[in-house]
Parts: structure tokens; sequence; C-alpha cells
């Protein structure tokens, strides 16, 4: 195919999930009501991990991060579409596209990050007790955190720098209510065989290589548990882990279920549907999992909210 003259896009039309008008009110009202629980559930996570002493651990370090990350990822998709229902626009500029796709790759990328680093601190807090404080010193914290930023920043780049070598046609619909890279990709004219090569590469490496690391620290955790004689002592390690297993099984589960559903359906309307549990409901999830399994969280959330137990 010929490197031709490229066609100069201004905007694409964000389609989201109706056209009916009198549903775009139950929509907006509802997503609104959504994003500002994520909002506040996850920064007052973040105001109690840093205002509560007992919470200045490893744990509640990655917690503070994954909750400040989540505010971030919501951010990056739902106030576009809550203003596009209010000016009953559906417009989004080609630079705002592919600037609001490179956060969200990069803050979704984070995320995923950010649970395998917490299930590693789960892994040596439970198999390695008696070091676990000279493992997971600030040193080491700080540089995991920092890792997974600069992974999730470069491959965010690189896919949107490589969104920026397309070209594309007159029909500019994204039947999406975000600037998804896949629905993007999909509506160049150029080749992209480069770019699905690259997101198939991205996907086994960046996607498969946290999965693996969280099922194999969960292997272990589990063996170790199995270790331990007595009933109560079994219960107490799993507790400490229950409420990251619990957000790993919802975050990667949704996100795999939208996948799934989208290659079983072939509709892109009910992709974007699915698409909404793992950007949407998972970031609102997460604090009310944390705080509602976890009694250092809940007695820090009491502190803060001057809550006193009667």
């Amino acid at each position: 195919m010929e490197q031709g003259n490229k066609t100069k896009v201004s905007e694409f039309l964000l389609l989201g999930f109706s056209e009916d008008p009198e549903l775009q009110p139950l929509i907006f009202g509802l997503f609104l009501s959504m994003y500002l629980v994520t909002v506040l559930g996850n920064l007052l996570i973040i105001l109690a991990s840093i205002s509560d002493s007992h919470l200045h651990m490893p744990m509640y370090f990655f917690l503070s991060n994954l909750s400040f990350v989540d505010i971030c990822f919501t951010s990056t998709s739902i106030p576009k579409m809550l203003v596009n229902i209010q000016t009953q626009s559906k417009a989004i500029t080609y630079t705002g596209c592919i600037t609001q796709m490179c956060f969200f790759l990069f803050f979704i990328e984070l995320d995923n990050f950010l649970l395998t680093v917490m299930a590693y601190d789960r892994y040596v807090a439970i198999c390695h007790p008696l070091h676990y404080t000279a493992i997971m010193n600030s040193q080491l914290c700080g540089l995991l955190v920092l890792v997974s930023w600069i992974l999730s920043l470069l491959h965010a780049l690189l896919e949107s720098l490589m969104v920026l070598q397309l070209s594309f046609c007159t029909n500019l619909e994204i039947p999406h209510f975000f600037c998804e890279l896949n629905q993007v990709v999909q509506l160049a004219c150029s080749d992209t065989f480069l770019n699905d090569m690259v997101m198939y590469i991205a996907s086994v490496l960046l996607a498969g290589g946290p999965i693996a690391g969280i099922l194999y620290s969960y292997s272990r955790i589990v063996s170790s548990i199995h270790k331990i004689s007595s009933t109560q002592g079994k219960y107490k390690a799993f507790s400490t882990c229950a409420s990251h297993l619990s957000v790993v099984s919802l975050f990667y589960c949704t996100g795999l279920g939208v996948y799934l559903s989208s290659d079983v359906t072939h509709s892109s309307h009910s992709s974007a549907t699915a698409s909404v549990m793992y950007t949407v409901v998972t970031p609102m999830l997460n604090p009310f999992i944390y705080s509602l399994r976890n009694n250092d969280v809940k007695r820090a959330l009491r502190r803060l909210l001057w809550i006193r137990k009667v």
C-alpha cells in the first residue's frame, strides 16, 4: 500500500451506549454517581493511608498508589462522556482522542502492574514473615512503583505514537464511550499489521507476565498456608491477602469477560457496555472491598471521619 498523503482528521465521534434521548438523563445520572463514589472512596483510602501511622506499611503504600491510579483511570473517560451527554455532542477532537487513549493505556497498565506488586508483597509477608521488613524496605517499594510507572508510560507512548502514523477514512464513528485502542485502529485506512502485532505482543508480555506473577505468588502463598498447623493461623494468614485476591479476581475476570463477550457477540456496543465493569465498576468497588475486609483500614477511616465505635 502506498504511503500517500495522510487524511487529516479533526475529530472522532463517540457513539456511547444509546442514541435514545430519553435514556441520556438516566445514563448521565448513573455514571456521574458512580464517578463521584469512585473518586470519594479512593480519596478516603489515600487520606487514611497517609494520616494513620498504623497504615505506614508497604501493603498500604501500594494500596494508596492503586487508589490514586483508579481515580485517574476513571477520569480519563467518564468526565468526557458526561460532558458529551450534557452538551448533546458525540465529538472528540483527534488530539483529545489520542491523548485519552494514551492516558487510558497508561493507567490500566499501571493498575495491572500494581496488582502484581501487591501480590509479591503478600507473598513475602506470608512466605517470609521474619524477613518481611528487611525485604520490603522503603527503597524496594519505591523502586517497584517507579518501574511500574516507567513500563506503563513506555507502553502507552509506543501504542499512541504508532496510532499517530495511521491515516483514517471518512467513517470516524467509534462505537464506544471512550477512545479504545483497538476501536481506533480499526478505523484506519492504512495498513495496521504492525499495530496489530504490537498490540498482540504487548498483551502477551504486559498482561500475561503480571498474571503469571500473581498466580505464582498465590501458589506459594497457598502452599505456605497449607503448612500451618492451626486453623486460626491459616485463617489469619489468608485474611491478610483476601482483599487483594478479591480485587485481582474482579479486575481480571471483568477485563477477560469484556474481550470474550466481544469475540462471541462481535458487537461493539456490547463490548462498550461490558467495558463499564472494569473501567468504572471495579475502581468504584476497590475501596469498599479493602475497607470492609480489612480491620486496619476500617479503624483508620473511622479516625479520619471522626466516627466512634459504639
